[in-house]
C-alpha cells in the first residue's frame, strides 16, 4: 500500500506527524532517542539495526548507514551482517548483535537458555534492555516504512 502523499510534503513527516500527530510524534521521539542516546558501540548498533532492515526489506533502512562523531562501518558491512553466522569481519558482540536482531524479529520464542548464556557473556542487562528497545523501534518502524511504502518515497540527504 502507498499512503497518498501531498504534493511538496516529507513523506515520513506526513505520515508520522500530519496524519497522526499524537501518536507519530512519540513515534518518532522514540526512533529518534534510540540514535541520540545509545551507549552500544557503532558495529554492533549497526549490525543489529542492519539485520532488522534486511529482515524488514526497508529500502530507505538498508541505505542508511549511522554516523557518530564522523565514523561509518565499511561499505561491506552490510554483506557481513547478512552472513553474520560465518563472516570473519565481526567479533563477538558484533555477531551476536546480529544474531539477537534476527532471532528478535523471527523467532523471538526461540530465545532460549543457550542464546541467553552466550548473550550476558558478552552484554550488560542494561546493554541487553538497551538493544531489546532498539530492535523494537527499529521491527516496528522499518516495517512501518515498508508496508506502507515510505521507504521507497524517502531520499536519503545527499542522494
Amino acid at each position: 500500500m502507498n499512503v497518498d502523499i501531498p504534493e511538496g510534503k516529507n513523506p515520513i513527516e506526513y505520515v508520522w506527524g500530519d496524519m497522526v500527530p499524537g501518536i507519530g510524534l512519540a513515534a518518532a521521539n522514540f526512533s529518534l532517542s534510540v540514535y541520540a542516546h545509545t551507549t552500544l558501540g557503532l558495529r554492533e548498533f549497526e549490525a543489529a539495526r542492519l539485520r532488522i532492515a534486511q529482515i524488514n526489506g526497508c529500502l530507505f533502512c538498508l541505505d542508511w548507514r549511522t554516523e557518530r562523531d564522523d565514523q561509518k562501518v565499511e561499505e561491506e558491512f552490510a554483506d557481513a551482517v547478512a552472513e553474520w553466522r560465518t563472516t570473519d569481519a565481526f567479533d563477538e558482540r558484533t555477531r551476536l548483535a546480529a544474531e539477537y536482531a534476527e532471532r528478535y524479529a523471527l523467532d523471538h520464542h526461540g530465545l532460549d537458555d543457550e542464546f541467553w548464556d552466550r548473550m550476558t557473556a558478552h552484554y550488560s542487562q542494561t546493554e541487553i534492555v538497551e538493544l531489546t528497545m532498539s530492535l523494537g523501534s527499529w521491527l516496528a518502524f522499518g516495517r512501518l516504512n515498508r508496508v506502507l511504502g515510505l521507504d521507497a518515497m524517502c531520499v536519503l540527504p545527499g542522494h
